[in-house]
């Protein structure tokens, strides 16, 4: 099964900003295009909602940023974690440095760095049609440059 969304949690220059309460995300067949269940929005549990909704019991379950300026990735949800995160990506590839991908006329090398330092996707074990996570792991959307709408892929598979 596989379904689309905008952003579930992500980080802007810094600052952690949630889904919109009220959205759905709609869970659909692949094969025929075919809405199977609308999946209430929230910011975190987003993933583990499309999962349960898409009846999978057995399986793995692959997030996707789908742009090269935002990333996913798994870890825990705590406010000192999320602050050295964004720490590290801004020392490594700062906002605003001369980067060659900037002659291109783009001013966005950062975002495209950070992308690759934190990775685009995650596969993620469906046991017992549930997310199969450590105790604190969460999945993260994390956008880099906030220019653009953006899309994430969930795509479920299994049995």
């Amino acid at each position: 099964m596989a379904t689309t969304v905008t952003s579930y949690r992500n980080f802007v220059g810094g600052e952690w900003v949630d889904a919109v309460e009220g959205q759905t995300m709609e869970v659909l067949n692949p094969a025929t295009g075919e809405v199977i269940a609308e999946v209430p929005r929230g910011g975190e549990g987003d993933v583990a909602r499309a999962v349960e909704a898409s009846g999978v019991q057995e399986g793995l379950c692959l997030v996707s940023a789908m742009h090269i300026t935002a990333g996913v990735y798994v870890n825990d949800d705590e406010p000192g974690f999320r602050s050295d995160l964004m720490a590290m990506l801004e020392e490594i590839a700062p906002s605003g440095a001369d980067y060659e991908h900037h002659r291109t006329g783009e001013d966005n090398g950062d975002a495209h760095l950070k992308n690759i330092l934190v990775g685009h996707q995650v596969v993620l074990p469906i046991t017992a049609g549930r997310l199969d996570l450590g105790p604190w792991q969460q999945v993260f959307y994390a956008e880099f440059d906030g220019r653009r709408p953006k899309r994430v892929i969930i795509k479920i598979i299994g049995q």
